[in-house]
């Protein structure tokens, strides 16, 4: 009878052995915990094609994060109307932002075209304009180096605003946007950044994505665009 006793003790044992990996101790994947910090204007914060304020590309990108697995500290500097002046001012002299761009592993950054947009109405201020952008961004993307050499930085091209106007007039406007977008990408690429387009895929469906042709801001299923943009790029960047 005690022969029994010992011998079920060490079937049991035996049993409890080999099935507690696959129940007490299985879990699900390993979360990463990221800091993201996004700055910018009216599309960091979520500006709405009816003038109000909701989710903008930002916090879809979060949600990104999320989908994937991570947990993320999450701080939005965007501010609608905010020219490259404003950002630079921001980044050399606020310690809030400057703090969480330290501890950030990933930033973005949409800026330039609220200095664009200013000048429409004086052309012969834009070519300064374009320089102001210029050293206004390198300013920003300098300084987020110096107080975070590990941060991964995405920085985002516009789209056309106003895909809805007349021929004529969008012929004048979109070389201007191609010129502020190549000041945006030599700016990205010279600090080791990585550029964002999205004027090609917004310009596929600009009645879904753009939809008040009397407002330059996207739609809900235009913000979720661009961040997927950006996230195809941290995604292969995380590879």
């Amino acid at each position: 009878m005690e022969m029994k006793r010992r011998f079920a003790s060490c079937l049991l044992a035996a049993v409890i052995v080999v099935f507690l990996p696959l129940t007490a101790f299985a879990k699900g994947p390993d979360k990463k915990v990221v800091d993201y910090v996004a700055l910018g204007d009216s599309l960091a914060a979520g500006m709405t094609p009816t003038g109000g304020l909701d989710l903008g590309y930002a916090d879809y990108l979060v949600s990104r994060f999320e989908q994937s697995q991570y947990t993320v500290g999450y701080t939005n500097f965007g501010v609608p109307g905010y020219t490259s002046t404003h950002l630079m001012q921001d980044v050399l002299t606020r310690a809030d932002v400057q703090g969480k761009i330290t501890e950030a592993e990933f930033i973005t950054v949409d800026i330039g075209a609220n200095d664009l947009l200013k000048a429409l109405n004086t052309p012969d201020q834009i070519p300064a304009v374009m320089g102001t952008v210029a050293v206004n961004l390198q300013a920003v993307l300098s300084t987020i180096d110096q107080l975070n050499p590990k941060a991964k930085v995405y920085v985002m091209g516009y789209y056309n605003p106003f895909p809805h106007y007349p021929q004529e007039q969008q012929d004048a406007l979109l070389p201007l946007l191609g010129t502020l977008n190549q000041v945006i990408e030599s700016r990205a690429a010279a600090n080791g950044d990585t550029f964002v387009p999205t004027e090609k895929i917004i310009a596929k469906h600009y009645e879904v994505y753009l939809p008040n042709p009397s407002n330059i801001h996207l739609s809900k299923e235009g913000y979720q665009l661009v961040a997927k943009e950006f996230w195809k790029n941290i995604d292969k960047s995380k590879n």
